[in-house]
């Protein structure tokens, strides 16, 4: 079975076909934009399937990152997943970009604890796998202070774009991952690929409040009132 993974998380939009029997990656498509990834995403998603060599009725199922990350991102890479599995009648699965980091990081250490974190001090995302890859912790919101403890205890590879903080208040030597807001494409698939396929909807994961609030005191009054 073919799955597409999707992901607008932060700065890439990437997207990839994976052949779940196989283990492997058919085709992708990954373009850095910083911004604007709800016009680009189906373009992204149509130039994988053509690396591929394989039409939309070949996929069986949709991945998607569903952060943390840029929250215009986020919506934008679930939204997109949700229209697609409604189309085509298929399963849409979230992973989260921790669970994703992971992953990418357990490939390049195998038998060692990964400790995943992205955000901001007050409101870390976390996520610790142990040396056999269960999961001890996460993901979940966390302080720093909480993060450095459980990097300090258990010595694992840091991975995220808070790792290299951590490390420095851990005040100790560690190996690292990926340190950047997202994995590579692939691993959104592979972890997806891991898990029963279940028809439930991808619902973003977010490390703080957004930013943006709606107005008040510029209600217009109602007609009559």
């Amino acid at each position: 079975m073919n799955i597409l993974a999707i992901d607008t998380a932060a700065s890439l939009c990437a997207a990839c076909v994976y052949d779940r029997d196989a283990q492997a990656e058919s085709g992708r498509a990954v373009v850095d934009l910083g911004k604007g990834h709800a016009e680009h995403v189906m373009a992204v998603v149509g130039e994988a399937l053509e690396k591929a060599g394989l039409g939309y009725d070949a996929i069986g199922a949709v991945a998607v990152s569903i952060g943390p990350g840029s929250f215009t991102g986020v919506r934008v890479g679930v939204a997109a997943a949700r229209g697609l599995a409604l189309a085509l009648k298929i399963p849409a699965i979230g992973v989260s970009t921790l669970e994703a980091l992971a992953a990418e990081t357990k490939e390049s250490f195998p038998g060692r604890s990964v400790l995943a974190a992205l955000g901001r001090p007050e409101a870390l995302a976390i996520m610790h796998l142990d040396a056999a890859g269960a999961l001890l912790d996460g993901p979940r919101l966390a302080g720093e202070d909480e993060a450095v403890r459980i990097a300090q205890a258990n010595r694992p590879v840091l991975a995220g774009e808070a790792a290299e903080t951590l490390a420095a208040r851990a005040d100790g030597s560690f190996d690292f991952g990926p340190r950047g807001a997202t994995a590579d494409i692939l691993f959104y698939a592979a972890v997806a690929a891991a898990r029963p396929l279940r028809d439930k909807r991808p619902v973003p994961f977010y490390s703080r409040p957004p930013d943006a609030k709606p107005q008040s005191g510029f209600a217009l009054p109602l007609k009559g009132g």
